[in-house]
């Protein structure tokens, strides 16, 4: 089988390597379709080698069908269309007990901490497995991991049917929390400064603004008599970002984090405690959130084909890497390991 193995900062290698065979309790998973995603470009640019080791295997975004089951494993069968969710949990420390396994303080994430999707064959846990209804293409099905990280999101910010929400950064996750927060009833506003992402999410419906010429702001309080938006979405990563999501908010309005920040932000605090605003963490997902994304992209809620830019064969894997790094003109870029799973 083939294997994308990460050797250092922007060097990618495409290995042989042998399958390995499920032993009990584990699944091994023949993968059709692996995304790209922020944390995988964090780890190709070298931020990450204090984490990821050398010769690691990438990828958390896949989509596969069943190869071989190992001992024990019941309620699948061979053939059947998966996918993964990639976080295993300790069960044992302060986050676990309280019930939070999803921030468990020594998660094993698959893809960063242990080997991941980009290999043609995959053999993990048959409990981190979730099934695939048989009529969804993989190619779309491969979009479920970020649209849980999407739904995850707007269940912390509580957006309810009717409810004004800036979502800050039109990036691949940026544009799938507005769709799941439109899908929940919410009038969304996508603030996004590239022609490219905000031409993508007005295709899909998704109303856009560039911050550039516009005063998001003023255009907010317009559009809500003064009053601002119940919950904004800080996604782009940015201090100016930051800024925006705080100063749209209405009294007792909620600010989601989903950005990584890497380095600490100036924040108007002031303006937190005049208006009482609420600020949320959003790290990663639960069971339940991969479910929902399942039946998002299923339904078709979630036009999840409409936001694939690029299907590239493995053997373009750094050619995938830096189309994304450079932004214009991809939002999201899936490898194709049908043929090399064969």
């Amino acid at each position: 089988m083939k294997a994308v193995v990460y050797r250092g900062a922007r060097d990618l290698a495409i290995e042989e390597r042998t399958p390995q065979a499920p032993g009990p309790g584990e699944v091994r998973i023949a993968v059709a379709y692996t995304g790209i995603c922020g944390t995988d470009l964090h780890i190709f640019h070298g931020d990450m080698d204090a984490r990821v080791g050398a010769s690691a295997v990438l990828g958390h975004e896949m989509s596969g069908r069943i190869a071989a089951l190992g001992a024990g494993v019941t309620g699948w069968s061979v053939g059947q269309a998966v996918t993964v969710m990639p976080t295993r949990a300790c069960g044992r420390c302060a986050a676990c007990r309280r019930g939070n396994s999803h921030i468990c303080h020594a998660m094993d994430f698959l893809g960063i901490d242990s080997p991941g999707a980009m290999q043609s064959s995959w053999t993990v846990p048959a409990d981190l497995v979730l099934a695939l209804p048989d009529d969804l293409p993989l190619d779309q099905a491969a979009l479920v991991e970020p649209v849980a990280v999407a739904v995850h999101d707007v269940g912390r910010g509580r957006v309810a049917p009717g409810e004004q929400v800036v979502v800050v950064g039109g990036g691949p996750v940026g544009v799938l929390i507005a769709s799941v927060a439109r899908a929940r009833g919410a009038e969304v506003l996508l603030v996004e400064p590239d022609g490219f992402r905000r031409s993508v999410a007005s295709g899909i419906g998704i109303e856009t603004v560039d911050p550039g010429p516009t005063d998001v702001v003023a255009l907010v309080n317009e559009r809500t008599g003064g009053a601002g938006a119940d919950v904004s979405f800080e996604v782009s990563g940015s201090a100016g970002g930051v800024g925006t999501a705080v100063d749209v908010l209405t009294t007792r309005g909620r600010l989601v984090l989903v950005a990584i920040h890497p380095q600490p932000r100036a924040v108007n605090l002031h303006r937190f405690f005049w208006r009482e605003l609420e600020l949320v963490g959003a790290r990663l997902y639960q069971r339940a959130d991969v479910a929902e994304a399942i039946r998002l992209v299923a339904e078709g809620i979630v036009p999840a084909r409409e936001l694939i830019s690029r299907v590239l064969p493995v053997e373009g894997v750094t050619d995938a890497f830096t189309a994304l790094e450079g932004g214009g003109g991809v939002l999201k870029v899936l490898l194709d390991w049908r043929e090399e799973g064969r």
